[in-house]
């Protein structure tokens, strides 16, 4: 009877504290995730908008990913880059199918800045500067 009597008050307790109270389950930690501290926060993200058969989205990523790998003053090795695939999305589509390829910095509040569309005759040193630049300064 005892044990009845302590479940009940426990069960009332948890009532109160507007807590399901279930003695099979154990209490269970909560991180905070890597977005909110302070390192994560200045990961610097890029979005390509992209669509299969465009070869100067291709040419494009391929450029990225060389400049991504190359190192210096201008090192963009904590960029992130997410391709879109605009087909899949009726908005991106309308936004950008005449545009493709459309590069865009996501700011802290995840909103997006598109860049200016860089040409597909830089080099990759360029590319990498010029993005670099974008993320210091904005546009260059």
């Amino acid at each position: 009877m005892l044990s009845k009597g302590v479940g009940t008050m426990a069960t009332t307790a948890a009532r109160s504290l507007s807590i399901p109270h279930n003695p099979r389950h154990k209490l269970k930690r909560v991180f905070t995730p890597l977005s909110f501290c302070s390192s994560a926060t200045r990961a610097r993200k890029l979005v390509l908008y992209s669509k299969p058969g465009c070869c100067l989205c291709d040419g494009l990523k391929e450029k990225l990913q060389a400049a991504f790998s190359l190192s210096g003053p201008d090192s963009l090795h904590d960029v992130t880059l997410q391709v879109r695939d605009i087909t899949g999305n009726p908005e991106w589509e309308k936004a950008y199918q005449y545009e493709i390829p459309v590069l865009a910095k996501v700011l802290s509040d995840g909103t997006e800045e598109i860049l200016p569309r860089l040409s597909p005759r830089l080099g990759v040193e360029l590319v990498q500067k010029k993005i670099s630049a974008a993320f210091r300064h904005g546009y260059q």
